[in-house]
């Protein structure tokens, strides 16, 4: 298999994470492209004709490309129990989302500012992606405290990697201040091998 992958993106690094964790990132060869919103990647977009990354590339069957259906085939496939059965299954799925949702307003920050002419710029638009990552960050630092402290699953990852990437991209914003809780979880989730191994 072949995953198109950028050392940048914590949709990628998610799914690379989560390789890393069922013991199978030897498995998948990592594509490496250089693609924005405004100048795709030929061969991402001939792999995923909505030309965003991750997408992975399987001997047999259709490419599968949004880093929560890759997470999830590759836990079916390794059988490695990172969406649990039962109730508990919806409580990793809107983790997961969570988390995916974080990364999607914070690299949306990015690419405002990245990808307009400086007068294009709208910094209402900026804030109030961050007003969204703040009150993701609060619910994870209240509601899911409990859950991420239990066994590790598909959404502790989502979280993992969208946390790391608000340190990439935004750290002087530094979400750590008031979520004591949600910091100290992460210190001691982004010191895991996988973890380590994926650092942008």
């Amino acid at each position: 298999m072949k995953l198109y992958h950028s050392p940048a993106s914590p949709f990628v690094r998610k799914v690379v994470v989560l390789l890393h964790e069922l013991g199978k990132a030897d498995d998948v060869e990592l594509a490496t492209v250089t693609t924005t919103a405004l100048a795709s990647d030929a061969n991402l977009m001939a792999a995923n004709p909505l030309a965003r990354l991750p997408a992975l590339e399987r001997p047999e069957g259709v490419t599968l490309y949004d880093s929560r259906v890759i997470t999830a085939f590759l836990d079916d496939l390794y059988q490695g129990g990172m969406y649990p059965e039962g109730g508990r299954r919806w409580e990793t799925l809107t983790l997961e989302a969570t988390g995916d949702g974080i990364m999607d307003s914070a690299v949306s920050m990015v690419y405002e500012i990245r990808l307009r002419d400086p007068e294009q710029v709208s910094e209402p638009w900026i804030e109030a992606q961050w007003g969204k990552v703040e009150r993701g960050l609060d619910a994870l630092n209240t509601r899911w405290m409990s859950h991420l402290s239990g066994p590790v699953g598909a959404g502790h990852i989502s979280v993992a990697c969208a946390l790391g990437y608000l340190d990439f991209r935004h750290e002087a914003r530094d979400w750590r201040q008031g979520r004591a809780m949600l910091a100290a979880w992460y210190e001691g989730f982004s010191a895991r091998p996988s973890m380590a191994a994926t650092t942008p």
